[in-house]
């Protein structure tokens, strides 16, 4: 991505990991007696929380298919592909290594929480299922934007069929990406629609980003589209029901949860986008580049991947509110640091796996 025009992109990457991390912090560790509904301050931090994840799936499809499609341009695209997928697997394996507890397999203790789906494995299959769904329309970018568009409005209006899904006939393993009935915390749907929408999105900033007045007519599109959804959808899908007497639009309607939050994700990019120049900065650009080592470490430190020990489990849910705010500070400044200063990069583990699958590739031969 060398158009200065897209570093918005990782200014909001920064941003919705950094609320996500002080989003687990605070709940995790907040006493219960403070969560005050009626509080200004606590709405505020629940409302943003709220928008962190849509955020963050939306912006991860956004980039992901922006890179994919401008590899076809360039050449790369074989490569950008294999490379996705990879990428795709590693998240999923990630996200489950994440839950394994080692302790308690060494002394024989076992059940089937690992295998409950986080951000990472659905992310990771998302990605994967954005590959396939390119190829599947020839690498066509006007076919593959406009069936990407589709998808995200399908997913989001059929909610209802899904929201209680139930699937006790198919295995845990398989069940768990598709209900949350066994614990999963985020499942391939809807969340997969914030990753179409978002590829949606990457295909208009790969067709238009070059025209002298794309910015802000995409700015002024974002506003616009995202002050819609937020305050109008609702109303439109029950003008719909009305004229339709389609039953699901009411219900989606009465519920309409996932088109309000695209709204708000949406004035989130105009924001960013309208003020690039300004959260162009060095520290910024580099939170959002390393979110999948910040995510790694502030998931063993809140919820003691591995050893089962983690802040969760020393502190608790004991923190009043001024302790939860300095201690979150302090938490994501930490988190940074190490990302920082002690880990590897993607792209050394991207190599590791990219010559650990050729290895594997050779000896089947």
């Amino acid at each position: 991505m060398s158009s200065n025009r897209l570093y918005f992109i990782d200014a909001v990457r920064a941003f919705a990991i950094l609320m996500m991390l002080q989003g687990h912090f605070i709940d995790t560790l907040l006493d219960v007696n403070f969560r005050d509904e009626n509080n200004t301050a606590f709405q505020i931090w629940t409302y943003f929380r709220g928008i962190t994840a849509p955020t963050f799936f939306t912006i991860s499809g956004l980039i992901f298919t922006y890179l994919l499609i401008r590899a076809k341009q360039k050449g790369t695209l074989k490569q950008r592909m294999r490379k996705g997928l990879i990428r795709g697997l590693m998240l999923i394996g990630i996200g489950y290594l994440l839950r394994v507890p080692i302790f308690e397999w060494l002394v024989g203790e076992f059940n089937s929480y690992f295998l409950v789906i986080d951000v990472l494995q659905c992310i990771g299959l998302s990605l994967i299922g954005v590959v396939l769904l390119y190829k599947l329309t020839l690498k066509n970018t006007l076919v593959f934007s406009v069936l990407m568009l589709q998808i995200g409005i399908l997913i989001f209006t059929t909610e209802p069929l899904y929201r209680d899904l139930v699937l006790p006939n198919i295995p845990e393993f398989l069940a768990n990406y598709m209900t949350k009935s066994n614990g999963s915390v985020f499942t391939i749907l809807p969340w997969f629609g914030y990753i179409a929408f978002g590829a949606f999105i990457a295909t208009l900033f790969y067709g238009y980003v070059d025209r002298p007045k794309f910015k802000p007519s995409i700015i002024a599109s974002f506003f616009i589209v995202g002050l819609f959804l937020i305050n109008t959808s609702s109303y439109t899908l029950m003008k719909l029901y009305y004229w339709s007497d389609f039953v699901l639009l009411k219900e989606v309607a009465y519920f309409n949860y996932l088109y309000t939050r695209l709204g708000n994700v949406l004035i989130l990019f105009a924001i960013f986008y309208l003020f690039e120049s300004i959260v162009k900065q060095p520290l910024i650009l580099k939170i959002g580049q390393k979110t999948l080592s910040i995510y790694i470490i502030h998931f063993i430190i809140i919820w003691g991947s591995f050893t089962g020990t983690g802040l969760h489990q020393i502190i608790g849910k004991t923190l009043v509110p001024w302790q939860a705010i300095l201690g979150a500070l302090l938490f994501l400044t930490v988190v940074c640091f190490i990302s920082f200063h002690y880990t590897k990069t993607n792209a050394f583990v991207y190599s590791k796996i990219r010559i650990l699958i050729d290895k594997i590739k050779r000896r089947a031969q």
